[in-house]
């Protein structure tokens, strides 16, 4: 049962995630001015309430079809939010173990979170720095939720498979190519976030003369004061900068993760014939991860040549959405299962043999 409503909680966090970007992309962050309602009321306001919701608001133009597509954002994440409660409450009436209580405290604490930062993306009237914070909340339910059903699978798996089997490590390259592509998700909503997506139309980089209008302070966290930051505040050298620096994290992070997958590979190859380990699962996770990668890097290019269509921009994100997800499961299997720490041994005593055989 527990299992059941992990899976439909992924299932509904990607919805959610996907339709945070469909209504950050066609502007309907501010379709109801007020949260949790919309114009005072629970739902869009009906033709016969738009006159008295248009005078309580009347600096903001009522624009149905974006009230509508925020307030189904809404719904949906209301929706996950109590069944990530549900979740949490299974856990500690269920015996499940310490881990498995402290992911699911962990998701409810995340996903109130979450809902202070959807209250601010409009009372801030969408500041960039929270409107970025939204999105990386976002995608972390969705990875907690698929770590979450990975412990709950080997948990029940536990006492036939693997229950004699030692714990592994992540090794740190591991660590260092899940932060590198984080800072390339982040760097990706502080684009979508001041508008700077379409700061360059031109590939590699940009427009000719972008090395003389670099400007860092595109870069700084607090966003200049505004009424509003609907369309971005920052001019055009700030935006171009923004821009600039996402493309170039990106090359730098297909390149980390395309070594960490030939990293992985090499392990791997090394436990090949090891039958009490997972080999199979890591293999389709790598595989997986290049597959991503090479849509992802796709997607991105077909932004800009095909000036931001909604839906490569909706799939740009969702895929950037599995690929983290895919890069913490890999993670995952190296902190659960012995790969890297009998791969390190091999090469040790690998090592100790040569040396014997000099001596």
């Amino acid at each position: 049962m527990m299992r059941a409503l992990v899976r439909l909680s992924i299932v509904l966090a990607f919805v959610v995630v996907v339709l945070g970007a469909y209504t950050r992309l066609t502007d309907a962050g501010l379709g109801c001015p007020d949260w949790p309602g919309c114009y005072g009321h629970l739902t869009v306001p009906a033709e016969h309430q738009v006159e008295a919701a248009q005078a309580k608001y009347p600096n903001q133009l009522i624009e149905p079809e974006k009230a509508w597509n925020e307030m189904i954002h809404r719904y949906f994440a209301g929706s996950l939010g109590l069944l990530i409660l549900i979740i949490t409450l299974a856990a500690f009436i269920k015996p499940y173990s310490a881990s498995i209580k402290k992911y699911s405290s962990g998701l409810l604490a995340l996903v109130c979170f979450q809902a202070i930062l959807g209250m601010w993306t409009v009372t801030l009237v969408l500041m960039p720095v929270i409107v970025m914070a939204h999105l990386l909340g976002g995608f972390s339910i969705f990875v907690l939720l698929v770590l979450l059903e990975r412990k709950l699978s080997h948990a029940q798996a536990d006492n036939k498979t693997y229950s004699k089997i030692e714990k592994g490590r992540v090794p740190k390259f591991g660590w260092l190519c899940l932060a590198v592509l984080l800072f390339q998700i982040a760097l990706g909503g502080w684009t979508s976030s001041n508008y700077a997506a379409l700061a360059c139309t031109q590939l590699p980089v940009c427009e000719p003369g972008w090395q003389e209008r670099l400007d860092l302070n595109a870069f700084h966290l607090i966003s200049p004061q505004a009424d509003t930051y609907l369309y971005g505040v920052l001019d055009y050298s700030a935006r171009m900068t923004i821009h600039i620096g996402h493309r170039f994290w990106a090359v730098v992070t297909v390149f980390m993760l395309i070594l960490w997958s030939l990293f992985s590979f090499q392990i791997l190859k090394k436990q090949a014939q090891n039958t009490k380990l997972p080999v199979k699962n890591i293999y389709l996770f790598n595989i997986s991860l290049l597959l991503l990668l090479a849509a992802q890097f796709s997607l991105g290019v077909a932004n800009i040549v095909l000036s931001l269509p909604i839906l490569v921009a909706v799939m740009h994100n969702a895929v950037a959405l599995l690929l983290l997800s895919v890069m913490s499961v890999s993670l995952y299997y190296f902190s659960a299962f012995p790969f890297y720490k009998h791969a390190s041994q091999q090469a040790l005593n690998f090592r100790l043999n040569e040396s014997t055989k000099r001596a």
